[in-house]
């Protein structure tokens, strides 16, 4: 593999040059100090990549602990928000590997960043397959959950990532272009423009079949909603799949608003188009990771079980962090609290001895008389 060799490049290949070398070949320098749009990307990306960790991790708890979400298609998305949270860290590893710092990585390391992007590119939108087939699959039975079994609905999720992890790996294993720099890539220097071309085309298909197949699905839920009975049952059933099938549908509007942009600068270097593709370059980029931070906040506005779910976790965290937070003064409360105790049972024996009778005092009898 033509990537790190001991030794001599073969001839037409340029293993053995720097990360550097590719860079200055295709045009796309790098800067020795930070620019202010750079720092600013980088900055805006850093809190992006927080909040994205933060709201897909309590997505993940919230399907884990809520039973109301043990289905097919809540695992699914439950799916989704760990190929969400993959993003997130990918995305968080660029941003300490990028601008000035590029200088610093090896083939290797630069193969590494960029592959966990595409691993999760790839998790999300075969994800996001995945629910189209499943939503196909139960609203045209007028179902609310899939009959999957569990067994079938974890293999689905282990293929999906399999095939995420092959994909992002398809580069480092032949796909790049350093034994042919006159076919590399702008945006990515050591890509081939022929595998930006095959990446963006294939994703670009496979949003159009999502597309299509919901818009399907939505023409059969709205004809047949209008020839279901009025009984109250059917009414909330049918609001009841209607109302998810909006939920989804606004998932998978973000995904293709939020990464079409970017996978469309991909196809426009991958066939040469000059090097226009970097003056957006980094904003597409933060805008496909905005699309990460999105699938939460859709989740608590459509889904009331969801956003309480999410509340008892938050509270649950706020009391735990009270407790700890409050453990010193829990401490001083509990000594005061003893040094007062110990005062009043030392008051109560002193006055119980004061209202005690003398000895020399003679007691007296029922009727008043001095006992004799």
């Amino acid at each position: 593999m033509c990537i790190e060799i001991v030794g001599d490049d073969a001839p037409g290949c340029y293993c053995n040059r720097t990360l550097e070398f590719f860079y200055n070949h295709s045009g796309k320098y790098i800067n020795d100090s930070w620019t202010s749009q750079s720092l600013l990307v980088v900055i805006l990306g850093i809190i992006v990549c927080a909040f994205i960790l933060f709201a897909n991790s309590l997505v993940m708890v919230a399907i884990i602990i809520n039973r109301g979400f043990h289905y097919p298609i809540y695992y699914l998305l439950g799916n989704l928000a760990a190929a969400d949270l993959f993003a997130g860290a990918s995305y968080l590893y660029l941003m300490f590997h990028t601008g000035p710092w590029t200088k610093k990585l090896s083939k290797p390391q630069w193969f590494l960043r960029q592959g966990l992007i595409d691993t999760s590119l790839t998790a999300s939108v075969v994800n996001l397959l995945a629910v189209a087939v499943e939503r196909h699959q139960t609203i045209f039975t007028m179902q609310l959950h899939s009959k999957m079994s569990n067994r079938r609905v974890t293999l689905l999720i282990l293929g999906i990532w399999l095939v995420a992890l092959l994909m992002g790996l398809i580069p480092s294993m032949g796909w790049h272009c350093l034994c042919d720099v006159e076919n590399c890539s702008i945006m990515a220097p050591l890509y081939s423009r022929s595998y930006l071309v095959f990446w963006a085309v294939l994703n670009l298909v496979t949003f159009t079949i999502m597309v299509v197949v919901y818009l399907r699905i939505f023409l059969y839920v709205r004809r047949k909603s209008q020839r279901m009975s009025q009984h109250t049952t059917q009414t909330k059933h049918k609001e009841t799949v209607v109302s998810l099938m909006k939920t989804v549908t606004m998932i998978l509007g973000a995904f293709v608003i939020c990464w079409t942009p970017g996978l469309v600068i991909l196809l426009v270097d991958g066939l040469e188009a000059g090097k226009s593709v970097l003056i957006v370059e980094k904003y597409f980029l933060v805008l496909a990771e905005c699309n990460s931070l999105i699938n939460p906040i859709i989740y608590s506005l459509r889904d009331k079980e969801m956003l309480s779910t999410f509340k008892r976790i938050l509270c649950c965290l706020c009391r735990r962090g009270g407790v700890q937070g409050s453990a010193s003064s829990v401490r001083f409360d509990t000594l005061r609290q003893e040094t007062l105790k110990s005062n009043t049972i030392k008051m109560k024996k002193t006055m119980g001895k004061t209202a005690q009778c003398p000895n020399n005092i003679p007691a007296t009898s029922n009727d008043g008389q001095t006992a004799k």
